[in-house]
């Protein structure tokens, strides 16, 4: 079997160019990951990946997007249908737990539809940070509520959702970016916080559902734990906190290497993450030259990250029944009653 690349790459516009094309044939890459500058129609989108697929020669590639509802949706109207922030779901579910885990369980059904129906097989949610008073607002409205046991009970809901429509959920930011007092997309967050404190609230969500096939790391640096490196490229909060006390056993990404919380040449930080324990590395931009940099810097995928890559794509259009008419009505019913 041809190898395949232990890299998430992304594309630069709404067409496969030359140039990517014959970089995923070479590459073979995990996977691919879409934003809305690669979305325009759905002719258009359900194209690009076709395209993708044939240039790389795999049926068992990941399509990744962002489709988590709110403000980080990039299948926004009229191209995907309008969908509650995760906050919608946690003020119901003060009221209603059962409620709360139903709608968004039934939601993250019918949006799997809507994702496979385009091609897209792999969505990367549920977040399952636990803010905290004077964070960054980078997650906020993202978290399902404030204590961990509540955001796994709705992130549990979610997991099951997107499963039962054949569509593999990411769980991020692992093992916890509620604290961080900064945007990773701009600069690397610090977060002092004892790993103690820690065990008891921010690693809790993930080791409640670290049975799901596939999670995201966090830009974040955990002082207590590894002063000098955040959690992506930290072998030691990979190794004792992720797959130790969190016990995660599957299929490990990075979060996105063109962040600004990373610095030094994206080839060094792909080596950095592989070398820390993820499994792949996740490039978003699309930009031809540092695809290239990143592929560089990558092993072929091989041994447990490969046993745990085929786990994650085993789930992919094994789908389950369930009453399609009612469920469409779910988000724009939780929308309303929604005062954010």
């Amino acid at each position: 079997m041809p190898t395949r690349a232990a890299l998430i790459a992304g594309v630069s516009g709404l067409e496969l160019t030359a140039a990517e094309a014959a970089f995923f044939r070479e590459c073979r890459p995990a996977g691919t990951i879409l934003f809305a500058r690669n979305l325009n129609s759905h002719e258009q989108i359900k194209r690009l990946v076709a395209d993708i697929k044939s240039a790389t020669g795999a049926d068992d590639m990941l399509f990744l997007i962002d489709q988590e509802g709110g403000r980080v949706q990039r299948l926004r109207p009229p191209l995907g249908r309008a969908l509650p922030p995760a906050a919608a779901y946690a003020a119901l579910y003060s009221t209603d737990p059962k409620a709360a885990c139903h709608s968004v369980r039934t939601a993250a059904r019918l949006v799997a539809d809507d994702l496979i129906e385009l091609g897209i097989n792999t969505n990367c949610t549920p977040v399952l940070d636990v803010p905290v008073a004077g964070a960054h607002d980078i997650i906020g409205d993202r978290a399902f509520g404030d204590t961990p046991a509540q955001i796994a009970a709705l992130g549990r809901a979610v997991c099951e959702g997107f499963l039962a429509g054949g569509v593999v959920p990411v769980i991020k930011h692992i093992p916890g970016h509620g604290r961080a007092r900064a945007d990773s997309h701009l600069e690397l967050p610090v977060v002092s916080t004892s790993r103690a404190e820690l065990e008891v609230t921010d690693f809790v969500p993930f080791k409640l559902l670290n049975d799901q096939p596939a999670a995201m790391t966090a830009h974040v640096v955990y002082s207590d734990i590894d002063r000098d490196q955040p959690a992506s490229t930290s072998a030691l909060v990979i190794r004792e906190i992720i797959r130790g006390h969190i016990g995660y056993d599957g299929f490990l990404m990075s979060d996105d290497l063109s962040m600004k919380a990373l610095q030094g040449p994206m080839r060094q930080r792909a080596e950095a993450v592989i070398s820390a324990g993820s499994d792949v590395a996740l490039h978003c931009n699309g930009d031809m030259a540092e695809m290239a940099a990143v592929a560089s810097g990558v092993p072929a995928l091989g041994g447990a990250a490969l046993a745990r890559f085929g786990r994650a794509t085993h789930c992919l259009g094994v789908c389950q029944p369930y009453d399609r008419d009612a469920a469409e009505l779910i988000p724009a019913s939780v929308l309303a009653g929604y005062i954010g």
